[in-house]
């Protein structure tokens, strides 16, 4: 039987927040919030694997149930894409995985049912990937020749008469095995899911995103 698995990248170097991965947000840390979420959405996920070069990190994650993969250094540097590390779990498992929920642990609050939500899209309209996105309301611009140039919008243009422009705010990604096999995440045919919610401004990268995150999540605990 094909099997559905989340995986949870988390290397341990991180430069503006030493030990990202395992910073503290409410009671819990970043990576074991990713992993409590996979695990409430059982009836979805089968396995949660973390993949990491790091003991602390990996001791963390074996506390809270996932199952450690061991990084190797060759694909734990700064510049390595995040594929690498899916690409690894999957040869390095014994398993016939279908699907793969890719959850980041520097974004660690998410909507209650958006995987629940997001998985039935992919599964009713048969996707090979699937990745969260959310409308962006603010007016963007270039500075050319030290001149300002709009981009999305004319000058003296009401903000809600903007043409939509959306993001990719890192909350979800669902892929087919086979695409992440050949290198890809969202692929070119991936459905972007809209999630209109303030979790999907938090991707923590500095000490003030986590400070925002700890504020939203102090608001808005259930």
């Amino acid at each position: 039987m094909s099997k559905t698995i989340a995986i949870i990248p988390a290397r341990g170097g991180s430069k503006r927040i030493p030990e990202k991965n395992i910073q503290i947000l409410g009671n819990l840390s970043l990576l074991a919030h990713s992993i409590l979420y996979a695990k409430e959405n059982s009836e979805i996920i089968d396995e949660v694997y973390v993949s990491t070069d790091d003991s602390d990190i990996k001791k963390i994650a074996l506390q809270f149930g996932a199952i450690v993969i061991d990084r190797p250094i060759a694909i734990s540097g700064d510049l390595e894409p995040t594929i690498s590390a899916l690409k690894h779990v999957l040869e390095s498992i014994e398993s016939n995985v279908e699907n793969v929920v890719l959850l980041q642990p520097t974004n660690p609050l998410r909507p209650e049912n958006l995987l629940k939500e997001a998985f039935e899209v992919y599964r009713e309209r048969k996707l090979d990937s699937l990745f969260s996105v959310t409308q962006n309301h603010q007016k963007f611009g270039k500075i050319e020749n030290e001149k300002y140039v709009p981009f999305n919008y004319k000058i003296g243009q009401r903000s809600q008469d903007l043409e939509p422009l959306f993001f990719e705010n890192g909350l979800l990604y669902i892929t087919k095995t086979s695409l992440i096999l050949s290198d890809i995440i969202i692929s070119e045919n991936a459905f972007p899911f809209e999630v209109n919610h303030i979790f999907a401004q938090v991707d923590i990268d500095t000490p003030d995103d986590l400070d925002y995150a700890e504020y939203l999540y102090q608001r808005n605990k259930f």
